[in-house]
């Protein structure tokens, strides 16, 4: 499995949001399984899928990888394992679309974050971006108090801030392999579920689709996303990352006659239209 790394990073990112995009529509197709023992089985098919990857990739040297990432990848893990459960509730709440609108904020949470931990600096067209993304965002949760999926907007809010975190902990240790970090989210994640969830038992349909949300929509798209970042810029990140906020609403509508209301799609396209804007300053040639 070596020769993902030999991939363009930006390249590994555009495939991490389309798997990433399944995540909705597989989640609504659940018979009777809640979130906990989603958490759960989901967590468990991700951890034995990332055990492979490691096992395939460094055979006997996979536990030093792991020991190697230290703190920083325990702390990365400990992030994204609170964006798994803020995914898994946030979709059961809300609507598929209302989720990766926020989601693709994480670009403009990178950029704050990028200014106080990697002291890159803010440009007044990036200081717009962000009043523009945060607005949408205001539009949206604002607009979920009257129609009841207040709860589901802000846990979707955990998603972009945690997964900045993640980024940014990458960004800032490039000569570590990460992808421990999200073993550890793996981990974190599945005793979530397991200490939450009234019972583990599921139907065969549900542990199926446990699977397909463990091992090739999360584990893939993590996977890729980490292995990608390391020598991607954080805004490119985030602008290659819309994959998966154009691509959810899609299979939602396609699938599941799914239609957010009109507010959620002017909100969600101030948040993109900021992103974009933010991302292509990052990609003009320096000048002089």
């Amino acid at each position: 499995m070596q020769f993902l790394y030999k991939i363009p990073g930006y390249i590994l990112c555009l495939f991490a949001g389309f798997w990433l995009s399944f995540g909705g529509p597989l989640i609504r197709s659940f018979e009777v399984a809640g979130p906990w023992q989603i958490l759960f089985w989901r967590s468990l098919f991700f951890l034995l899928a990332l055990v492979t990857f490691l096992i395939l990739t460094y055979k006997k040297e996979a536990f030093n990888i792991i020991k190697k990432a230290g703190f920083p990848g325990i702390l990365g893990g400990f992030f994204l394992s609170t964006s798994f459960v803020g995914y898994i509730f946030s979709i059961t709440e809300t609507t598929i679309a209302n989720v990766v609108f926020i989601i693709s904020s994480q670009t403009l949470f990178l950029a704050v974050f990028g200014y106080f931990f990697l002291k890159e600096k803010i440009s007044l067209r990036s200081f717009m971006a962000i009043i523009l993304a945060v607005s949408g965002v205001i539009l949206m949760v604002g607009d979920s108090v009257s129609s009841g999926s207040l709860i589901g907007n802000l846990a979707a809010l955990l998603i972009p801030i945690n997964f900045s975190i993640l980024i940014i902990i990458i960004r800032k240790h490039p000569n570590l392999d990460m992808v421990p970090a999200i073993f550890y989210s793996g981990i974190l994640s599945a005793i979530y579920g397991f200490i939450l969830s009234d019972s583990l038992i599921i139907s065969q349909k549900d542990l199926g689709l446990s699977f397909l949300l463990g091992v090739p929509q999360l584990a893939f798209g993590f996977i890729f996303v980490t292995i990608g970042s390391r020598t991607t810029p954080a805004a490119t990140v985030g602008l290659l990352m819309l994959t998966e906020s154009i691509f959810a609403p899609i299979w939602g509508w396609l699938f599941f006659n799914e239609i957010p209301p009109t507010s959620v799609f002017i909100a969600g396209g101030m948040i993109i239209t900021a992103v974009i804007i933010r991302s292509l300053e990052k990609t003009k040639p320096a000048t002089g």
